[in-house]
């Protein structure tokens, strides 16, 4: 494989286990708006990622990335609590990964995720500190008619507030020139292109956040809460344009078909409701990718 295919392999991965993504990309600025719903909540979400290949040796290759979520958060109606201690919050991810061939069909990925996910009112805590891992094999096939990629493995992330691994799944084939599709744990799409420059895509993808709250919050009936959670089980429809084989735009518009925001105490269980409304999705964004 050659050395581009190694990194963005990795970064491929990395995306993966970030549960936002699952592109190879070298540099993104992505934004994304979920506008006030009937829960009265409203996010915003602006999203930097970079990723750094060093090579080793023939076939062996570190990849050092990071990552950055920085959530705009508001409710707009009462509730039991300061609403500006959920103002805003912050993911930092930094990426480490390894991968060599574990023989002459499957390649062995690596990647760990130590992470900061706080509101950071207080400074850096003890309890913002999370590490996330995920060990995958890869395998792809770009010589025959309809090429494909193929990635099984495990993920332990702090995102989903689960407390052991949970299977990672992706499968993206070419089964037409002008179409392509995915198939996996936490992202479905289609792909139709018009050209090679101009591609139309419909998604179906999770997304979602754990981060710790600083300070903690009190609510009624003597519970409080250290964590504020969301997961979103998204449908969107998009548009991406190519300048170049690796930088492009896109934009999609959707809905969210699922959702759950809540504060969690200090054992995980939920104790407030924050949205569990249907909320409109927009996203766009700028990359660069690896190959």
């Amino acid at each position: 494989m050659k050395n581009k295919s190694l990194i963005g392999l990795l970064c491929f991965i990395a995306g993966l286990v970030a549960c936002t993504a699952q592109s190879p990309d070298g540099a993104k600025v992505e934004y994304t708006f979920m506008p006030r719903n009937s829960s009265s909540a409203q996010t915003a979400r602006l999203k930097l990622v970079a990723n750094f290949p060093i090579r080793l040796k023939k076939e062996q290759i570190i990849f050092l990335g990071a990552e950055y979520n920085g959530y705009k958060y508001s409710i707009l109606r009462d509730v039991p609590f300061e609403e500006h201690r959920l103002a805003s919050f912050q993911l930092f991810d930094f990426n480490m990964g390894y991968s060599f061939m574990w023989n002459k069909d499957w390649r062995f990925i690596g990647v760990v995720t130590p992470r900061l996910m706080s509101t950071f009112s207080e400074g850096i805590r003890n309890r913002d500190f999370k590490v996330n891992a995920t060990a995958a094999l890869f395998k792809e096939r770009k010589d025959l008619d309809k090429p494909y990629r193929l990635v099984l493995g495990l993920t332990y992330n702090t995102n989903n507030n689960l407390k052991f691994p949970l299977p990672l799944v992706y499968y993206e084939k070419r089964f037409h020139p002008n179409w392509s599709f995915t198939v996996g744990i936490p992202k479905n799409d289609l792909k139709y292109y018009l050209t090679e420059k101009h591609i139309l895509l419909s998604e179906l993808l999770l997304d979602g956040y754990f981060v710790n709250v600083q300070g903690n919050i009190a609510l009624p009936n003597n519970y409080v809460a250290t964590d504020i959670s969301s997961m979103a089980l998204v449908s969107l429809v998009g548009y991406q344009y190519k300048f170049t084989k690796l930088i492009s735009v896109y934009g999609y518009v959707g809905t969210t078909l699922y959702q759950n925001g809540d504060l969690r105490d200090e054992s995980g269980n939920e104790v407030y409701t924050l949205n569990d409304k249907q909320s409109l999705y927009l996203r766009t964004g700028f990359k660069i990718g690896i190959f």
